[in-house]
């Protein structure tokens, strides 16, 4: 198993690039199954959960060739045979319970596992199967598996509204009405950029869809979709991501550039708050420069659907909190158990307490370095972060979890001034006692 090792007190100094959505990229996977014949997507990160659900796709007999060094993916569908996720692969992640809408729209039918994904927080998929049924799908659950099938002559379509707002449940009930034999309306729909740039491909494949943007979508199903070359999106979790470690890991007042992100992604109140501690930032097309000030100040933030404060952000967040003279509070209105980095920091010294979804930080202490464990993605590189700000030694263990959102986080750190590295360990290795008295 791999650890990423960070040493303390380097400084951020930059350049950082940001790579292509996570977020975005796995349902325009999953959209490429609904035109028979090959699709390329662009600008795809070289992530765990990419080869995983290429390995999904691949089950049902499509080919799948991912190049990560031009980070180029080709997905042929025009031999989609068995339409069937397995529970050994769709377990590994949350996002291959897109298969349900895809293979729906494409088959008819669909046998799709129940799926796994981040250990922490309910995150049920009955919103995906409530849509279904009332777009006209015949759903049954059998041993863990989620049963689906359409009339003869496909979907109906009909109007479902979600409650509450899904960005998943959007996506996948989107994958299943563009080929409707009716049409269907989404209300409360998400109106994250990921999801508006993943309807905008499926516009680019022939779909009908007005409203994306918005909270309602009506969508006209069409006979089928066309194959094409469609270009993934940039990340804007790691945009913010990145910012928020240039806020409180470059030297004050030197400026750190973030090359290849778009910012309106973001959202206002990220930049509002943003704002509010201190930081100058500047908007660029292609490029945000970041130049930390001497102090930051306390900001609280509440995380809600875009174009609120993204959940995603939350736990870096707090890390730049930790570096304030002050008390604020980050508060998880999303997920209501999303907090499981908090011991994690506590063991680096941060000073957090946790009641219900909110946390509060106390800013000040200084950090020491530990050994910390990832329990989720966003938990992980939080703890990256915070390994960057600490006095010594930080060992990130399990960022297995890390992998599936962050390519190269190592590299591109290295490459900005901090000094960090990856390792192998053993797990279930004996601990040498004497070595830690």
């Amino acid at each position: 198993m791999d650890k990423l090792v960070v040493r303390g007190n380097s400084s951020l100094t930059g350049p950082l690039t940001v790579g292509g959505s996570k977020n975005t990229a796995l349902p325009l996977m999953a959209a490429t199954l609904l035109a028979e014949g090959p699709s390329t997507i662009t600008n795809v990160p070289d992530l765990r959960d990419v080869r995983t659900f290429s390995k999904v796709i691949r089950y049902g007999g499509p080919s799948v060739t991912f190049d990560p060094d031009a980070h180029t993916l080709s997905v042929d569908a025009t031999t989609l045979q068995t339409p069937v996720a397995p529970y050994e692969m769709v377990k590994k992640m949350r996002a291959s319970f897109y298969m349900l809408g895809a293979l729906l729209g494409r088959c008819g039918q669909a046998k799709v596992s129940l799926p796994g994904g981040c250990a922490w927080g309910p995150r049920p998929v009955d919103l995906h199967i409530k849509g279904m049924k009332a777009f006209g799908a015949d759903i049954e659950l059998d041993e863990g598996y989620v049963h689906a099938s359409t009339p003869p002559s496909g979907l109906e379509g009909g109007t479902f509204r979600l409650d509450p707002v899904s960005v998943g449940a959007t996506i996948n009930l989107l994958l299943a009405a563009v080929t409707a034999q009716g049409s269907s309306k989404i209300e409360n729909a998400a109106t994250e950029p990921d999801v508006v740039a993943f309807g905008r491909a499926l516009q680019d494949m022939g779909a009908q869809i007005d409203g994306l943007g918005t909270r309602t979508l009506e969508i006209q199903g069409v006979d089928a979709l066309n194959t094409g070359t469609f270009r993934n999106t940039p990340d804007r979790i790691e945009l913010g991501t990145f910012i928020l470690m240039a806020a409180t890991a470059s030297p004050p007042g030197t400026p750190v550039q973030i090359h290849k992100g778009t910012h309106e992604h973001l959202g206002p109140v990220f930049k509002e708050r943003l704002s509010e501690t201190g930081v100058d930032v500047s908007y660029g097309d292609d490029t945000v420069t970041v130049t930390r000030p001497d102090e930051l100040r306390p900001v609280s933030i509440e995380t809600a659907p875009f174009p609120g404060f993204a959940t995603d952000l939350q736990a870096q967040w707090t890390v730049l909190l930790g570096t304030t003279d002050g008390t604020a509070t980050v508060t998880d209105t999303i997920y209501d158990d999303r907090f499981k980095h908090v011991p994690e920091l506590q063991r680096l010294g941060m000073e957090i307490d946790v009641t219900g979804n909110t946390a509060t930080v106390h800013g000040g202490p200084s950090l020491k370095g530990a050994k910390v464990m990832s329990t989720d993605l966003r938990a992980s590189v939080s703890l990256v972060m915070a390994g960057m700000l600490a006095n010594g030694r930080t060992d990130v263990l399990r960022v297995y979890h890390l992998d599936r959102g962050y390519e190269d986080l190592e590299q591109k750190l290295h490459h900005a001034g901090i000094t960090i590295h990856r390792e192998e360990y053993d797990e279930f290795a004996e601990p040498d006692l004497e070595r830690i008295e």
